[in-house]
């Protein structure tokens, strides 16, 4: 079971960040960025949307720096550590868009990129762009199987539900092919979606009994059993604090491991930059003991 980070100061969700966060910016995020590379996080994360309604963002916040940008400064300030959006919209982008940009980014990094992707459910922010909402979950579902057949290829070809292409050259490609996907979300559609169609399976807005009960139906079912690799299961428990409260800590690890967690995306309460960096480590720490 390997860490990620749910990075701080790139999204700030109302009493889901740290006040120090509010006048926060790259540099910082960039501290703790190669901080977590050098302790052996796997990955560190960015979220995406184009803009929050302002009745929206007193819920889901209003802040949210755009991955791309973020992931290439990033790159070059990082030797390991990988770059998993989480999430991406599908249906605010055609495949292709996808697979020129973010493999320009996969390329630029060395090809750490995870493709943290979902159908999205902000209807006022499909409006705001001229993106079709009522068909979201299906046109997602062939956005997947587009990415999966393009990433890499310099002359892709796809003819699915939605999107069909041929005649078109994408250089530069991604570094991966395939570039991993991971199915975000929140329902058992996204799990179902998952286990179908992608590398992994990174939830959001779950208890932890329900994503063990969500993950031992899905284990029971056909296609589960039918899939060549094994799924990437990066469950998000919430907020940990490892220094002031080191036994429920190590008791969470050990829950997500028995619940099958082959990732766990990470937030610690902090107080500065530093306080982040120490919890941090302390945490690499309590999971190293679980082996």
């Amino acid at each position: 079971m390997q860490l990620g980070v749910v990075t701080p100061v790139l999204t700030r969700t109302p009493k889901g960040h740290a006040a120090w966060e509010a006048d926060a910016g790259i540099e910082e995020v960039a501290r703790i960025a190669a901080a977590a590379d050098a302790l052996g996080y796997h990955h560190v994360t960015c979220s995406e949307h184009v803009g929050i309604p302002v009745p929206v963002a007193a819920v889901r916040g209003s802040t949210y720096w755009d991955p791309l940008s973020v992931f290439g400064f990033l790159a070059a300030r990082t030797e390991r550590i990988r770059f998993a959006t989480y999430v991406l919209v599908l249906g605010y982008h055609h495949p292709l868009e996808l697979v020129k940009r973010y493999g320009t980014l996969d390329r630029v990094s060395g090809g750490r990129l995870i493709l943290g992707v979902g159908v999205g459910s902000l209807e006022e922010e499909f409006d705001l762009i001229g993106a079709p909402f009522a068909d979201r979950g299906a046109r997602g579902d062939d956005t997947v199987r587009a990415l999966a057949a393009s990433f890499g290829v310099p002359e892709p070809e796809y003819h699915g539900t939605h999107y069909d292409y041929s005649g078109f050259i994408i250089d530069p490609v991604s570094v991966q092919r395939p570039v991993p996907i991971w199915i975000g979300g929140r329902t058992p559609r996204s799990l179902r979606r998952a286990v179908e169609l992608a590398a992994g399976w990174s939830p959001f807005g779950l208890t932890l009994p329900e994503m063990a009960e969500m993950l031992d139906r899905a284990r029971d079912t056909e296609a589960w059993a039918a899939r060549t690799t094994p799924l990437e299961v990066a469950l998000q428990p919430g907020g940990f604090d490892p220094l002031a409260d080191p036994g429920r800590t190590r008791d969470r690890l050990a829950e997500l491991a028995a619940m099958g967690a082959t990732m766990v995306e990470t937030r610690v309460r902090s107080d500065s930059v530093e306080h982040c960096i120490d919890q941090l480590a302390a945490l690499v720490e309590y999971r190293a003991a679980l082996d």
